[in-house]
């Protein structure tokens, strides 16, 4: 017997499963979606992050060993063995910032509290950025700034970010250099 009129209609309705796979797919693909690039988001960052660093200790190693100095390594050479590396994320007269400072002794590294210098800061604070790679035994710091463009927005909320939106890593050599002869 077939129900007619309105109960009849929700009842059908409430029994009718055909459809339900495709309105639940719909619902639960956008999350889904979302996921996925975010965990390919956060791969790409932990990789452009590892090229920071990676860049960082292999230019350092040219001043701790006294490769740079005795070579004359000019702070644009310099600039460039890092930029070689991370230049795969993009243009590093935009977003890297290098920036090599001797101190005379560990006390006098401590009392330094000055934060790292970005691309975003004033460009005369960028111009002034130091190049000192010192001399033989003496305590240098390399710090790199490179400016990370996210594609999502939403990764890496406590991040340290920059006007524009991109991401800032920092990486940080201290050492002393080796007992290089010049």
């Amino acid at each position: 017997m077939r129900q007619t009129g309105v109960r009849g209609l929700k009842r059908r309705f409430a029994r009718c499963r055909s459809g339900s796979s495709a309105v639940e797919f719909a619902l639960v693909a956008p999350l889904f979606i979302a996921l996925t690039f975010s965990i390919i988001e956060a791969g790409y960052f932990f990789f452009a992050e590892s090229a920071v660093e990676a860049a960082n200790a292999k230019a350092a190693r040219l001043i701790r060993t006294g490769q740079a100095q005795t070579n004359a390594i000019s702070r644009d050479a310099f600039f460039e063995e890092i930029c070689d590396v991370v230049e795969l994320f993009g243009d590093c007269n935009e977003r890297l910032t290098v920036d090599v400072a001797r101190f005379a002794s560990f006390a006098e590294l401590a009392a330094d509290v000055a934060e790292p210098v970005c691309r975003d800061a004033d460009p005369d604070a960028v111009d002034d950025i130091p190049y000192e790679a010192g001399g033989a035994r003496d305590i240098v710091r390399v710090r790199v700034c490179y400016m990370h463009k996210s594609f999502n927005p939403g990764l890496g909320l406590n991040l340290q970010k920059a006007a524009d939106g991109s991401v800032k890593m920092f990486s940080t050599s201290i050492f002393r250099n080796e007992p290089y002869e010049s």
